[in-house]
C-alpha cells in the first residue's frame, strides 16, 4: 500500500459490512470521484445468516460466527477493495509532476502545460482574477479617499446645518446658502427677514438696518 499513499491520503471511506466504496478528492478544489461499489461476500452471508436466525429463532450463535469471520478477513478484503478503487480513481485524476498533487482534470488541470493550475495557472483565468483583484483594490482606495463625514460634528460643539437645495454646509443662524442662495430653515421661520442679508426685521421696517436693502 505504500505506493498508493500519495493518492489515497485524500479520500473518504464509505464502506459498510455490505461492501466497499470510496470517495477520492481533488487535492486543490476538493471535487470528488466515487468509486464503484464492491459487494462484500462475507457481509452478505452474515446478513443472510442473521435473517435465517431471526426466522428459525436462533442458529446456535450463527450471527456471532459470521461476525468473527468478517473480523478475521475484513482487513484483507478491505485492503483489496481499496487497491481496486485506487486503480479506478487514478484513471480519473491527474498527478502534477512538479508538486505531486492529484487534481481533477475539469477544474484544476492545465492540459496545455501538463501541470496542475497551482504550478501552471491558466493565463486567461489568472488575468481575469488579477483584474478583479485590482478593481477591488481601486474601489477600496477611492472609497477611502472620499470624505463621508465632513458635515458631521463628532464633538457636538455647534449644530451643523446643510442647505436643503445643494447640501452645502451652513453656519449656525445663516439665513441663505452662500453656494446657491437658497433660503435656509432659519430664513423660512416665522417673522420678517431682509431679502438681501437675512437680518431680522421689525413688522413696520421698510429698509434693512444692516445692508440698506428695501423690503
Amino acid at each position: 500500500m505504500s505506493t498508493m499513499l500519495q493518492f489515497v491520503a485524500n479520500y473518504d471511506d464509505l464502506s459498510t459490512d455490505k461492501g466497499y466504496q470510496f470517495k477520492f478528492h481533488c487535492d486543490k478544489c476538493r471535487n470528488g470521484y466515487m468509486s464503484r461499489f464492491q459487494p462484500n461476500a462475507i457481509g452478505i452471508a452474515g446478513g443472510l445468516l442473521q435473517a435465517a436466525s431471526s426466522f428459525f429463532g436462533g442458529l446456535s450463535g450463527a450471527e456471532n460466527a459470521a461476525y468473527h469471520i468478517q473480523r478475521a478477513i475484513g482487513g484483507k478484503a478491505h485492503d483489496g477493495a481499496l487497491e481496486t478503487a485506487v486503480a479506478e480513481g487514478k484513471t480519473y485524476f491527474k498527478q502534477c509532476t512538479r508538486c505531486g498533487h492529484w487534481v481533477c482534470p475539469d477544474v484544476c488541470w492545465n492540459g496545455s502545460a501538463g501541470l496542475c493550475e497551482d504550478c501552471a495557472p491558466d493565463e486567461q483565468e489568472e488575468l481575469r482574477a488579477q483584474q478583479a483583484l485590482a478593481t477591488r483594490e481601486q474601489i477600496h482606495t477611492k472609497t477611502r479617499a472620499q470624505d463621508y463625514t465632513q458635515n458631521l460634528d463628532f464633538l457636538g460643539r455647534t449644530p451643523l446645518v446643510q442647505c436643503a437645495n445643494c447640501q452645502a454646509k451652513l453656519a449656525a443662524g445663516q439665513k441663505f446658502c452662500p453656494s446657491c442662495g437658497a433660503p435656509s430653515a432659519a430664513a423660512q421661520a416665522p417673522g420678517r427677514f431682509c431679502t438681501g442679508c437675512g437680518t431680522g426685521l421689525k413688522p413696520d421696517q421698510k429698509f434693512c438696518a444692516d445692508c440698506g436693502a428695501k423690503n
